[in-house]
């Protein structure tokens, strides 16, 4: 069946995001200018560790929820890792060796990372600290973006094929019935064919919406601006995201693009540094006050000064540049009618 068809591409897809990790994962190790000691490594099925132990994990991120992460290490063992408001989250190297500060929605599937801190009571890791590489986290980026919508529009799409097998069995024994009846007279065959008709036109109907599952379609879009070189939301661009916020939560399968971006002034890096905090931002403003799940938002993204919409040279067009673009989008499949599957009413001409 489709549904089938559907979650063997996403798990194909994230199965080859995952095949690449090993490579990813020894040049981690080797970058890292912390002690080459052999970790202690926690699994999630070990419920017997003490409270209080430190424990430290180095694996690859298999599964993200609100508030915990799991981590595969290389053995295969699975450690949950629970995270909180003192979680410390940051990239190795740098200056002194102090990297640069994420915050913990930036932890993404995929990326491979080194979790320290102590159990709790129930044998849980808490992380105090969690280290990875800033390279190894554009790539976790880059696959999370496809796999993310993939997994939300399967979930959507697993009660909407029930109920299309349900009415195909229950239209198929109406085909059978109604072919029996036409060897006895001649309406009953053109009922019966008739039926056939509105059965296959119904099915084919329901393919292509399976089919526009692995679509999304912008319903909204709107662009909150900055000031030069800052990152702070003003009253009128949080009006805008209780706006979109509101609305998206209202509708059915809608996920959330967040990608920010500067004006052509200062430095390249500096400026992709500063869009990403714009994007940031946003985000942290959609999910603490208006509790947007963390799961309908797409991994945000500062692309810097590049893509333009205005012209870079004037300063009305700098000012239209310094933006983050918020997309709320919604599953074409969800957007299309349900397929009518009722056969057209033979006439006593027809007979």
């Amino acid at each position: 069946m489709d549904c089938r068809r559907i979650k063997g591409h996403y798990s194909f897809a994230f199965a080859l995001a995952l095949a690449f990790t090993p490579a990813a994962f020894a040049q981690t190790t080797n970058t890292d200018n912390s002690s080459t000691s052999q970790p202690t490594t926690a699994s999630a099925s070990t419920t017997t560790n003490q409270s209080g132990k430190k424990m430290k994990v180095l694996g690859t991120v298999t599964k993200r929820d609100a508030d915990t992460i799991t981590v595969r290490d290389t053995s295969g063992a699975d450690t949950i890792v629970a995270l909180n408001d003192k979680t410390s989250v940051k990239t190795k190297g740098g200056f002194l060796h102090g990297g640069k500060n994420y915050a913990v929605t930036n932890i993404v599937r995929g990326l491979i990372l080194e979790v320290e801190g102590r159990t709790d009571s129930s044998g849980q890791l808490v992380a105090d600290k969690i280290r990875f590489n800033d390279s190894d986290l554009r790539v976790a980026q880059t696959v999370e973006s496809r796999v993310n919508p993939v997994e939300s529009r399967v979930g959507n799409a697993e009660n909407k094929i029930s109920q299309v097998e349900e009415n195909a069995q229950r239209l198929s024994g109406q085909i059978d019935e109604l072919a029996a009846v036409s060897n006895a007279a001649r309406g009953g065959a053109v009922a019966a064919q008739q039926t056939a008709e509105a059965a296959v036109n119904g099915v084919n109907l329901t393919n292509d919406r399976i089919s526009a599952l692995d679509e999304f379609e912008p319903q909204q879009i709107i662009a909150v601006n900055f000031k030069t070189g800052s990152a702070v939301l003003t009253p009128d661009d949080k009006a805008k995201l209780d706006d979109i916020a509101t609305k998206a939560q209202s509708a059915k399968g809608f996920m959330i693009e967040v990608t920010g971006y500067t004006d052509s002034t200062g430095n390249v890096n500096q400026n992709r540094v500063l869009s990403q905090r714009r994007a940031d931002a946003v985000v942290r403003y959609l999910v603490e006050d208006h509790q947007v799940p963390l799961r309908r938002i797409i991994t945000p993204f500062g692309y810097g000064e590049s893509n333009a919409v205005a012209d870079n040279h004037s300063r009305e067009g700098r000012a239209q540049n310094r933006r983050v673009e918020v997309k709320m989008l919604v599953n074409k499949g969800l957007l299309q009618t349900a397929p009518d599957m009722t056969p057209k009413t033979v006439s006593s001409n027809q007979q």
